[in-house]
């Protein structure tokens, strides 16, 4: 049995299409009630909806996560729902083409850091509060292979894109610590969701939006302990169910 019953919440930033939207469906699956954020109101209520027709509790709201008192009085107007048992921070944008560390605008670096960093930030402290307080939860980051200092992320270009993206995978990081690595009962990832066809990556992109979802599914089932009692391993990026390097 997995982590996830029909008396779990999860929101989801970013929950409204592309990847979000496929990750509340595959939670929603599961039995989970989901909570899709957005910042078009009408887009959030369609996508609720069309989950709400394949018979997945869901409810949508519009609310722009880069505003934290919003995201507070959404909390609060919420009730129960407000305090989720998952949170998935799926909201986030691509950097203008040809941005580069010395071609980036102040305004573009402020526009891609605000929603891939900052509006996750705000998420978490808005909704990850409960989840250490009863010591029980999963919080899980949609980030980027391009995020990697290991990897592809220290190639050049897509600065602010990049760069969000290396800044998310730190903040998941450090909360992992801060949860001694699930020893709290809460579960903190990051996942590499792939190139998928989405509105950010494009109708040619060789991966499904339910593929990038899969791994996204997968940590927030897991239990926290395995058959032996010990932690799972958290605090870590994801790919395929497979961890690979920050």
């Amino acid at each position: 049995m997995g982590y996830l019953t029909s008396d779990t919440v999860a929101v989801v930033t970013g929950g409204t299409r592309g990847i979000g939207l496929e990750v509340a469906r595959g939670l929603g699956e599961k039995g989970a009630s989901v909570v899709l954020l957005g910042r078009d109101a009408d887009r959030a209520l369609a996508a609720a909806e069309e989950l709400q027709a394949a018979g997945i509790d869901a409810v949508g709201e519009g609310v722009d996560a880069t505003d934290p008192e919003a995201l507070h009085e959404l909390r609060e107007r919420l009730g129960p729902l407000g305090s989720p048992d998952v949170v998935v921070l799926s909201a986030g944008v691509m950097a203008e083409k040809m941005t580069r560390t010395l071609r980036t605008s102040p305004q573009e670096w402020r526009r891609v850091m605000a929603t891939n960093l900052d509006a996750a930030f705000y998420a978490l402290e808005t909704f990850g509060q409960g989840l250490a307080k009863r010591r029980s939860g999963r919080v899980i980051a949609l980030s980027a292979c391009l995020g990697r200092f290991s990897g592809p992320g220290t190639a050049g270009g897509l600065a602010p894109y990049r760069i969000s993206k290396a800044a998310l995978n730190a903040m998941i990081r450090n909360f992992a610590a801060e949860m001694q690595w699930g020893e709290r009962g809460v579960l903190v990832d990051a996942v590499c969701p792939g190139h998928c066809r989405t509105d950010m990556g494009g109708p040619d992109a060789p991966r499904s939006a339910q593929e990038g979802a899969e791994t996204v599914v997968w940590l927030a089932d897991r239990e926290d302990r395995d058959a032996a009692g010990d932690v799972v391993p958290t605090g870590l990026l994801w790919e395929d169910r497979e961890i690979v390097p920050w």
